[in-house]
């Protein structure tokens, strides 16, 4: 495909710089629930205020089965400078 190995270079590029910057913390949960509403309102919310730029926030599902219902959780990097 036309494109593809630039593609894959300039992903490789921000993988690596994502890498370099985020050296130095953690990542901190910060909410968890079982309801999705619930959940992207709180994500717009928490983008919303402009203190965090997406890639400072990891969304997760955690896939349920019959004994465990599937839950939503944010978590937000923090640095250790910040801790």
């Amino acid at each position: 495909m036309p494109g593809q190995r630039k593609r894959k270079a300039q992903q490789r590029r921000e993988s690596e710089a994502w890498r370099a910057a985020r050296q130095n913390g953690r990542w901190e949960r910060r909410f968890a629930t079982q309801d999705q509403a619930e959940f992207k309102a709180y994500v717009h919310e928490l983008l919303r205020d402009g203190t965090l730029t997406p890639e400072d926030v990891r969304l997760d599902m955690l896939c349920g089965r019959l004994t465990h219902p599937t839950t939503h959780v944010v978590s937000v990097w923090v640095g250790d400078d910040q801790a």
